[in-house]
């Protein structure tokens, strides 16, 4: 399948009081149709920040990204057409049923009146929506809000699916509802990104991974790949590897630094 996520040396920069501050450094990956990508990392190390440029955003301060072939710095509008987004912090009207809400959301991306009946009927099957369909959102449990969000996110049938921290805050059943949901997109040849600091989560789900640390992609590639990479088989152990290594650098970098020998025999000669 043809790549549907293309990002090349994506650089972000923020300018803050005390200085710049670089959330992202460098990064380049790409994702297929049918492909489920682990953008791995703690929090802080600029997976969100990443999502925000791909989405379009947030403009990179260098670097390109296209998305189902549009141009993230230019073509805007058509990117944000292409994606949908499911994250953990995302609201719902709660004065809306799930059938307005998703009717709402059908006509902000210009889907046909046709089309969105078709879709709310689909999407009320796939998520099992029918017991609650039009009750107000407002009375809704945690568990059925979840799954009219991921109706919502897919009533305008994009090629791309960006997750930002799907399963914060989920117990079990929910946390099983969204890899389930994952899967399906895999099936349905969408390109995912699945951003997540629950490591063991991403390892059963994904097919490719990136270990992101401090703004970098520090490791990528598929399980086997990292793991003849690190000399380790779970993705937990080569993160907590890889943060050690690069405390490490950082600590020696900040140690002083000898003076040469012939320095100090010059200023003996001069005193």
């Amino acid at each position: 399948m043809p790549n549907l996520i293309d990002a090349s040396n994506l650089h972000k920069t923020f300018t803050t009081p005390v200085g710049d501050v670089q959330a992202v450094n460098g990064l380049s990956l790409t994702v297929r149709g049918g492909e489920v990508f682990g953008l791995l990392g703690a929090n802080g190390a600029g997976k969100t920040t990443t999502l925000r440029m791909i989405l379009g955003l947030m403009q990179p301060t260098s670097g390109k990204a296209t998305v189902a072939g549009f141009d993230v710095a230019t073509q805007p509008e058509q990117v944000k057409r292409s994606v949908a987004l499911v994250s953990a912090s995302a609201g719902l009207y709660q004065w809306l049923s799930p059938r307005e809400l998703i009717h709402y959301f059908a006509d902000l991306y210009d889907v046909t009146d046709d089309q969105a009946v078709s879709r709310v009927e689909q999407l009320a099957d796939l998520f099992d929506l029918r017991g609650f369909i039009d009750r107000p959102c407002a009375g809704l449990s945690t568990g059925q809000q979840q799954r009219v969000n991921l109706a919502r996110s897919l009533m305008h049938d994009p090629p791309v699916v960006l997750m930002d921290e799907p399963t914060r805050g989920l117990d079990i059943v929910g946390s099983k509802r969204i890899f389930d949901f994952t899967a399906r997109l895999k099936d349905l040849g969408k390109a995912v990104v699945f951003c997540t600091h629950r490591l063991e989560e991403a390892q059963r789900l994904c097919d490719g991974f990136g270990l992101m640390f401090r703004g970098r992609l520090q490791l990528q590639g598929t399980l086997t790949e990292l793991r003849q990479k690190s000399g380790r088989d779970s993705i937990t152990d080569m993160f907590l590897d890889l943060m050690e290594q690069q405390n490490s650098m950082t600590e020696e970098s900040m140690q002083p630094q000898p003076i040469p020998a012939s320095r100090h025999h010059g200023r003996n000669s001069i005193a």
